[in-house]
């Protein structure tokens, strides 16, 4: 098993249909004991013990900084070590460029980009004092196209940042054995964009994806699993598509 002994934390995985819980699943079927963090704590509590015996939900609200603190540090007194962190977490809204408000870019960035910044602060003094790690993050299509399909500018925005803030934090942790990595997915079959796609939005979507198809949260979980283990030893500051060839640069 890939993940054998090893710790994860996954923001943002108690959603039914969503990547992280798929991520969650993917990692304790590879060995992996699992913590995984939601806004909803309930739900959270619901999903970890949907993956079998050995794995916690805790609540946590990444975009506050005390919250990531003290769900870190509980993850930490239950399992002794933190391995690997997917910093999953993300919201969207799908607006034009005038009709953001302030509120609207402070609710964006806080929970997309922000609570990458708060989460690894909590993780990385646990990875940096046994100078080992993995982290990756979840950025998008949208970051590097300009744009997506149920993303506003803001959205977009937010993302890129995720890609320089990972980068930014593989190069200065690198030298105490952590990697830092990011996923940007393309159009993804999840919560999000269920029930939003008429066949006539979906056809013409599909004509710009060589693979023909929508990715599902399996896919992406994949490229989480890659990353958190030892497969992926000598990456770090990379990008990973998952797009279906959406984008090809």
């Amino acid at each position: 098993m890939l993940l054998s002994g090893k710790t994860a934390i996954i923001s943002g995985a108690a959603s039914k249909r969503g990547i992280g819980l798929a991520t969650a699943r993917r990692f304790a079927a590879e060995g992996a004991r699992v913590a995984i963090l939601d806004i909803d704590a309930a739900a959270a509590a619901e999903a970890a013990a949907s993956l079998g015996e050995g794995h916690i939900g805790l609540g946590c609200n990444v975009a506050d900084k005390t919250s990531c603190n003290d769900a870190v540090a509980q993850v930490a007194r239950r399992f002794g070590v933190i391995d690997i962190l997917i910093n999953n977490a993300g919201i969207t809204q799908p607006v034009k460029l005038l009709d953001i408000t302030p509120e609207d870019w402070e609710r964006i960035q806080d929970v997309n980009l922000k609570g990458v910044l708060f989460l690894s602060q909590a993780v990385i003094p646990h990875m940096r004092a046994r100078k080992t790690g993995s982290i990756a993050c979840m950025s998008s299509v949208s970051a590097q196209r300009g744009g997506g399909i149920f993303g506003g500018p803001h959205y977009s925005a937010a993302k890129a940042g995720v890609l320089g803030l990972a980068k930014a934090m593989a190069r200065e942790f690198g030298p105490d054995g952590i990697r830092v990595n990011c996923v940007t997915p393309g159009l993804i079959g999840t919560d999000i964009t269920a029930g939003k796609l008429t066949d006539e939005m979906k056809a013409k979507i599909l004509e710009g994806i060589p693979l023909n198809r929508l990715g599902t949260a399996d896919d992406v979980a994949g490229i989480y699993t890659f990353l958190a283990s030892d497969l992926s030893a000598y990456v770090t500051g990379a990008v990973i598509d998952v797009n279906g060839g959406m984008l090809i640069h």
